[in-house]
């Protein structure tokens, strides 16, 4: 698979789950605009087969190539982020891997249960592609998850396929500025992240964001129990 042709699967994919992402795609191409993507962020768990180096890997076969890792001691997360070197068109891509061995025993033995069915596979680029791997947790254990950490609630229902996408303000031809990006977006009916503020990041850390609430999904648990999560 070409990188081309997995980042237009990509896309289909994640916009047939995410509505707002074809509509926010319109309304930018209705001024005239077409959305380029900034970045891509997926989620892993580090364990084998499924750990960070394994998923560059994965990146690496359609020309990617680190250039910055990341740690997120809070959220017990490691993360690198890759580019291709010669296409500066080509979106940045963080892949982040949830630490094991830092939570209770009771969520460890939780998240065992979860990756149990990946045991002996290796993580390929088709696997990002919407797959899901894991053993369904029940209801009450996804609570118990989303307790100690949003990012293996997520993980543990939506598995993997992108997180998020990104629109360059930079490509833009409407806007200029991410006040400008931000005013378009909700005066159009999309909820905002108001979390740690709407804007988020600094200029002179090469990255200023700011992002939509995410849609919801139904997701039937273990137990039989169907939830939007």
């Amino acid at each position: 698979m070409n990188r081309s042709t997995f980042f237009d699967t990509l896309w289909h994919q994640y916009a047939e789950l995410t509505p707002q992402a074809r509509a926010i795609e319109a309304l930018f191409a209705a001024g005239g605009d077409q959305v380029i993507n900034d970045h891509v962020a997926f989620r892993t768990i580090d364990a084998p087969g499924l750990d960070l180096q394994t998923a560059v890997s994965c990146f690496e076969s359609i020309g990617y190539s680190v250039f910055d890792t990341y740690t997120f001691p809070d959220k017990h997360l490691d993360a690198h982020a890759l580019r291709v070197m010669d296409d500066p068109d080509a979106p940045t891509i963080f892949i982040s891997a949830l630490r094991r061995g830092v939570f209770s025993d009771s969520v460890e033995s939780l998240i065992d249960q979860l990756i149990a069915p990946t045991v002996g596979h290796t993580l390929s680029l088709e696997s990002f592609l919407g797959t899901y791997p894991f053993a369904k947790p029940t209801w009450d254990d996804y609570l118990k998850l989303a307790e100690v950490s949003e990012y293996a609630a997520w993980l543990s229902t939506m598995g993997y396929r992108a997180n998020h996408f990104t629109v360059s303000i930079n490509h833009l031809t409407q806007v200029t500025s991410m006040d400008a990006l931000i005013e378009i977006v909700e005066s159009a009916g999309f909820r905002l992240n108001t979390v740690g503020g709407v804007i988020k990041g600094l200029p002179e850390n090469q990255l200023v964001q700011a992002s939509t609430l995410a849609d919801t999904a139904r997701f039937t648990f273990a137990d039989g129990q169907t939830h939007e999560v």
